[in-house]
């Protein structure tokens, strides 16, 4: 019985990193889900401050990388009243450690007109203080398929 016992701390002990590794990938992809949501309700005020302060931008529809606070504002100045909307679709979540995660995936933005643009995303989500937010956003258009 003693030795069960034994066995039962050693499991334990070793599921609960996995356990803090698997919270720290919610913990992120909720922020893009709120990243998705003031991306749809156009407040770009909202969006820009779920980014660090130093924060880094590949938009999908820019040729150059904005970083910090003030770039990528500049890009997301467009976004309100604009009616743009974002449709998340296929996504993973990778813990990078306790306080990092990454989420790839796909998804699709719809101007107020209906054209409809599908891209790829790539979101770094870090832990400053008591929050999440994205360290760096990669976007790009959606490739078409190969032959």
């Amino acid at each position: 019985m003693l030795r069960l016992v034994q066995y039962f701390f050693v499991g334990l002990v070793v599921l609960l990193p996995a356990q803090a590794l698997a919270g720290s990938a919610e913990e992120a992809s909720a922020v893009i889900d709120r990243w998705a949501a003031g991306f749809n309700a156009n407040d770009a005020a909202a969006v820009v401050k779920l980014y660090t302060a130093d924060g880094l931008l590949h938009g999908t529809s820019s040729p150059t990388l904005n970083a910090g606070t003030s770039a990528i504002g500049e890009y997301f100045k467009v976004l309100p009243g604009s009616g743009n909307k974002v449709t998340i679709g296929e996504r993973h979540m990778v813990a990078l450690g306790d306080a990092a995660a990454m989420g790839v995936g796909f998804y699709e933005f719809k101007s107020a007109q209906g054209a409809s643009r599908p891209a790829r995303f790539t979101f770094v989500v870090v832990k400053r203080g008591a929050d999440w937010l994205i360290a760096h956003h990669h976007s790009s258009m959606l490739p078409a398929a190969r032959p």
